[in-house]
């Protein structure tokens, strides 16, 4: 039985309900230090996945060409319109209570969520390895860790980011059971390149969160469709 996706998702769930009514007596200290350690431990991990890669060309290669596609179909501005909306729906749920934060640092910070929940190394791990032999630990660890980010941003952004836990679950669970019809199909090679640049996404949320470099991180998903064909064609 599948379980890790449902408790990732219950983790951010709670963590921004509970950030959401603690928002007031979080001090702003931690919301200046925090996000930094948050997107340390994601550039940590994207580290440890990089190095995973088989074959170096087809990693530049899928994230240089993935992300010309993700330009060319607009997937950030896709997110963005999708964020706007929901920024709204909480703002007549709630009102003043997005207020503190701008249009434009709210739509950064919740496509760097997005892809931090939904498109990270660790859950796209996480989910086939539970997938394949039922070993849910590594979507613990990601629940355990996405807990605390949704707990620490949805005081700055609302309950809003509770939202995320819907695309979240629906990416997980459907690499969780779609893995066993999927990895008998590729090999250690193409998994270890698809685990590296899911490694260079994560590297560059962690940059994003960071405030370092505000990358286009949303256009750089369709990279983790063409890796693996890329990766086969290659060797």
């Amino acid at each position: 039985m599948i379980i890790g996706p449902y408790a990732n998702s219950l983790g951010i769930i709670l963590g921004s309900l509970i950030g959401f009514m603690l928002a007031r007596a979080v001090p702003k200290r931690l919301h200046e230090s925090m996000p930094m350690v948050f997107g340390l431990c994601s550039m940590s991990m994207a580290v440890i996945l990089i190095m995973k890669f088989s074959t170096l060309p087809v990693i530049i290669l899928a994230c240089i060409i993935g992300t010309i596609i993700g330009e060319l179909i607009y997937v950030e501005r896709r997110i963005n319109n999708a964020a706007a909306k929901v920024r709204k729906f909480a703002e007549w749920l709630s009102p003043g209570r997005q207020e503190t934060v701008s249009q434009n640092e709210f739509l950064e910070l919740f496509v760097a969520l997005i892809v931090l929940f939904c498109a990270s190394g660790t859950g796209i791990v996480g989910a086939l390895n539970e997938g394949m032999n039922g070993d849910a630990s590594v979507l613990y660890t990601k629940a355990s860790m996405d807990f605390f980010a949704a707990l620490l941003f949805s005081t700055r952004l609302g309950y809003v980011v509770a939202f995320i836990a819907i695309p979240q679950i629906i990416i997980q669970l459907s690499l969780a059971y779609a893995a066993i019809l999927i990895l008998p199909l590729t090999s250690e090679i193409m998994r270890n390149d698809f685990y590296a640049v899911g490694g260079m996404l994560m590297m560059a949320t962690g940059l994003r969160i960071c405030g370092i470099k505000i990358f286009p991180i949303a256009n750089m998903l369709p990279a983790l469709i063409i890796v693996m064909p890329l990766s086969a064609l290659w060797n």
